[in-house]
């Protein structure tokens, strides 16, 4: 068991989700006092959104991670007004939130081509100066990877959620029986008949105290942010992490489940979700399934027994519930047919809520 961490502690290792940097505009230019000549302005340091580009690339071709923009030219006689220095431009890939060191967030670069100014150059020397340039910005930033897509996998270590995002899509995500198989986030794509397609995230399972950032918790809930639709998977049977840790049945495991989600963000409890539940091929499962169904029907019946710190404000209310197998395939159709639907639902909704916001604005505007 020792080697199996330390190869996916390997492989983990060759996934980045956040890299520190160091960014700085360059100086201005000299002013020239005698002839009242301005220099140049520093160069500013953009970061650009490039698509098929990853933290890993950016670190190996620039391992000293520092990008400084380029100083302004000194004014002279040739030139009273000294020319601008050269715009550093930083390739970075799309979906990243970008942080200062003291957690201040600068922005965000979700689409290709999109920029962000991340150091301003200094202003050149001139006579509210007393002709002496300024020095550019400069600090530590931190681009911080968060994944774009529909649907967010949700649950904890073997779960099935590796297993559904191959029966659902093309992706080829790892797979075994023991916990922790997803070391990195996986994208599948679900492709359907009029030819619409929607991205999957497969995240590394969470734990108990994910929100505190045990295991790799603000690496996995991160990412969860970005998705429109939640997707709970969750074993019909229940769930034990490990021998030193309490056994969890399937009602208490989405319990835990959205206390992590509510406890990291509360925004994340306002996402739609659909619940998946596994393992319907196993002995009971029928069984087992009828009572978890009772549990999530009547929820606060069943959470009086559990501790106060594991009950969220507000139970999860899934707009599906589907049982599956993905070893037998039961279920996987629905779920694909499932997830298409409430995302057409919500994006319905947005479209109305924009437009009764836009009939709303007009009626003001013509009764001022």
């Amino acid at each position: 068991m020792v080697w199996v961490s330390r190869v996916l502690l390997r492989q983990y290792g060759r996934f980045m989700d956040d890299l520190r940097i160091y960014v700085r505009g360059g100086s201005g230019g000299m002013g020239f006092p005698r002839l009242g000549g301005e220099g140049g302005k520093g160069g500013d340091v953009w970061l650009v959104a490039q698509e098929k580009l990853t933290l890993k690339k950016i670190k190996d071709r620039y391992p000293k991670k520092r990008f400084v923009a380029g100083t302004g030219s000194n004014s002279s006689i040739v030139a009273l007004k000294g020319a601008k220095g050269k715009d550093c431009e930083v390739m970075v890939p799309t979906g990243i939130s970008v942080v200062r060191d003291d957690g201040e967030v600068l922005g965000e670069l979700n689409k290709a081509g999109e920029r962000l100014l991340v150091a301003r150059g200094g202003i050149g020397g001139c006579l509210a100066t007393n002709f002496l340039p300024s020095k550019g910005q400069n600090q530590m930033i931190h681009l911080d990877l968060k994944l774009i897509a529909d649907v967010g996998l949700v649950g904890f270590p073997n779960a099935g959620k590796s297993s559904l995002l191959t029966k659902i899509s093309h992706a080829t995500p790892q797979i075994a029986d023991y916990a922790f198989t997803t070391i990195k986030p996986e994208l599948g794509t679900i492709k359907y008949a009029d030819f619409k397609q929607i991205t999957v995230a497969d995240l590394p399972g969470l734990i108990e105290g994910a929100h505190a950032n045990k295991g790799r918790g603000h690496s996995f809930l991160k990412h969860v942010e970005r998705t429109n639709q939640l997707l709970f998977v969750v074993d019909v049977s229940g769930f034990q992490l490990a021998s030193t840790m309490p056994f969890r049945t399937a009602f208490e495991t989405v319990i835990l489940l959205a206390k992590e989600l509510e406890l990291y963000k509360e925004e994340l409890r306002t996402k739609p979700a659909i619940l998946a539940v596994n393992k319907m091929d196993l002995p009971n499962a029928q069984e087992k399934l009828d009572e978890f169904m009772e549990q999530l029907q009547n929820p606060c019946d069943y959470m009086q027994s559990l501790p106060t710190g594991m009950i969220p404000e507000n139970p999860v209310k899934f707009k599906e519930i589907v049982p599956i197998s993905t070893y037998s395939g039961e279920g996987i159709e629905k779920i694909i047919m499932c997830i298409r639907k409430v995302l057409d639902e919500e994006a319905e909704k947005k479209i109305e809520d924009y437009q009764r916001k836009q009939i709303h604005s007009l009626h003001l505007s013509e009764s001022s």
